[in-house]
């Protein structure tokens, strides 16, 4: 169940590489990006990334996008996203179908209304949500049909219709769940190659997995409380993995990263095309 030790802040952003069969994960707070055994230190929040090669990844942080290059450390800027504004950090994220990326920000201390959602696709960043105050559950069917995301705090799935030529999104998102009020929040979240929609809840230790149709399948308990975004990978993407996070809670197993066998296949992450 502990695929590992490491206590996180704030564990984000869990991103197995197809190529190097391994598993990256971010600490938000800490500013820390993580594999088995060797993490990467930065000097701003980083939250999420994208595979681009072998030896490159796509990351997310503060004040725009990078290319990481994983042998060396070195980093090179490719947009800048909210460079200018203080207040906020990156946070959920993913590749999408075309060889785009999506990217939400929020408030350093969850300010109302502080983040967006934007998306990366062939040198171009557009804002595609204002007004979003924590940002997360970015993911995308299968198909590419629609995109999924949440402002945690509304405690509603949203889905959007993309184009089928570029992924841009087409007319406005519908509320797709609507968890009403609960003492958790909807996290990170990910779609397997069925198109199931798994969650993870945040202040309910566990990943939750709905049917393309919204109805509740089955869910996975995990150690730690603050359970933030769940992936898949292992050799046959039949592994789930969940970060989580340990900040205000004193568990032994809070903010380290888990994994368990499940009965789904995953979609492989989609490759960043620049």
């Amino acid at each position: 169940m502990i695929y590992d030790d490491t206590k996180c802040a704030l564990g984000e952003g869990p991103l197995w590489h197809p190529d190097r069969g391994e598993l990256f994960w971010f600490d938000i707070l800490s500013k820390r990006l993580h594999i088995k055994g060797r993490h990467w230190q930065f000097n701003h929040y980083v939250s999420a990334a994208g595979w681009v090669d072998d030896d490159t990844l796509f990351m997310a942080d503060s004040i725009g996008l990078h290319l990481l290059n994983l042998a060396t450390g070195t980093t090179e800027m490719v947009a800048a996203i909210e460079d200018d504004n203080p207040v906020t950090r990156s946070n959920d994220g993913r590749a999408d179908p075309w060889g785009g990326f999506w990217i939400g920000t929020m408030g350093l201390n969850a300010e109302p209304g502080a983040g967006a959602i934007y998306r990366f696709y062939k040198g171009e960043v557009r804002k595609l949500h204002a007004g979003i105050t924590i940002s997360n559950a970015i993911c995308f069917a299968p198909d590419g049909a629609c995109a999924y995301f949440c402002d945690t705090i509304t405690r509603k799935i949203m889905r959007q219709k993309l184009g089928e030529i570029d992924g841009w999104p087409v007319g406005d998102a519908e509320v797709w769940l609507d968890f009403g009020r609960t003492d958790w929040g909807p996290d990170g979240a990910v779609v397997d190659a069925s198109g199931n929609f798994w969650n993870a809840q945040w202040g309910a230790n566990r990943v939750a997995c709905y049917a393309p149709d919204g109805t509740l399948t089955q869910t996975v308990a995990f150690p730690g409380v603050q359970t933030s975004c769940p992936a898949f990978g292992g050799p046959d993407l039949k592994t789930l993995f969940c970060t989580s996070a340990a900040d205000g809670l004193i568990g032994d197993d809070d903010g380290k990263t888990f994994a368990t066998p499940v009965d789904a296949v995953g979609q492989a992450e989609h490759q960043i095309i620049l």
